[in-house]
């Protein structure tokens, strides 16, 4: 008899986060708890889920809101897993080392076990995403974890729109690519950018997935938070770029859809994009530019 259908319940949790740093730990074991009694087997944390996003200006003090790993955070999530018997992701603040620090993604399976880790590895520096001051670029590669319900990709924000990440996270096997996010709108932007930021971010995403076969989610943060409206907006894709499921972009929510994940083989024997690639002739795309 064929196999069963791998259908493998995701929850993305999209809330906001106060100054009060355990209150916000608890406030997302909390999210985890309810995703998992509605079903959920993989659950994702937004970006940096702990505390208000730091990057919006430059301030020494916002370093003491990292963490070593293994630290508070970071242990809450893995006992929360063990707990609820699910597998749970989200990005924390990391202090390495005395001046070191990175923005760093972990994967806790079922048993409360750390089975993915992976620094995040491109720094934006924009207005009011000041990352550079803060986060030193990740060193790890595109890890993926394998975890008892499926093999995940993880990277962090900004790592969402590079296709070469997307691309080597699926080669390393990745059947869900999950995406912690701190994206919104400036006051000042909204109005004339908005609509096509939003739209941007959408699509980049769901090219991912149509080019990779491969499900593709992202959680976002909601609220206001000094100069950034976070527009929420947590979505999942299917292998073939369908949506799934898309969040409001104001409410606190989980985001829960099934993801067969045997379509993936369906999805990239039909479209083959995989088996065409032409890997004799991509040196280049090592380079920084080609000159005429």
């Amino acid at each position: 008899m064929p196999n069963a259908s791998r259908i493998v319940k995701l929850a993305l949790v999209q809330m906001s986060t106060s100054m009060d740093i355990p209150a916000n730990i608890h406030k997302a074991m909390d999210q985890v708890r309810t995703a998992a009694r509605q079903g959920a087997q993989i659950v994702c944390l937004q970006e940096l889920f702990n505390a208000p996003y730091p990057c919006q200006s430059e301030d020494h003090d916002r370093f003491a809101w990292a963490e070593s790993i293994p630290g508070p955070t970071s242990n809450a999530m893995s006992q929360v897993a063990k707990e609820c018997g699910v597998v749970v992701t989200g990005s924390v603040f990391e202090r390495r080392a005395q001046g070191l620090y990175h923005n760093t993604a972990l994967v806790y399976d079922v048993d409360g076990s750390q089975v993915g880790f992976y620094r995040k590895m491109h720094i934006p520096d924009d207005p009011h995403y000041y990352e550079k001051f803060y986060f030193t670029p990740g060193d790890t590669g595109f890890t993926v974890a394998k975890t008892k319900f499926a093999t995940i990709g993880v990277g962090v924000c900004w790592d969402q729109w590079y296709p070469e990440a997307a691309r080597l996270f699926a080669l390393r096997g990745a059947e869900i690519l999950l995406y912690p996010t701190a994206i919104g709108w400036l006051g000042a932007d909204k109005e004339v950018y908005g609509k096509s930021q939003h739209e941007a971010w959408e699509t980049m995403m769901r090219s991912h997935a149509i080019a990779n076969g491969v499900f593709v989610g992202a959680a976002n943060r909601v609220g206001l938070e000094d100069s950034i409206e976070f527009w929420g907006a947590s979505f999942v894709f299917d292998p073939a770029g369908n949506l799934l499921h898309r969040a409001s972009h104001s409410s606190e929510t989980i985001v829960m859809v099934e993801c067969d994940l045997d379509r993936i083989d369906v999805q990239r024997t039909h479209w083959p994009f995989l088996r065409d690639r032409r890997i004799d002739a991509y040196s280049d795309l090592t380079r920084r530019w080609i000159d005429a």
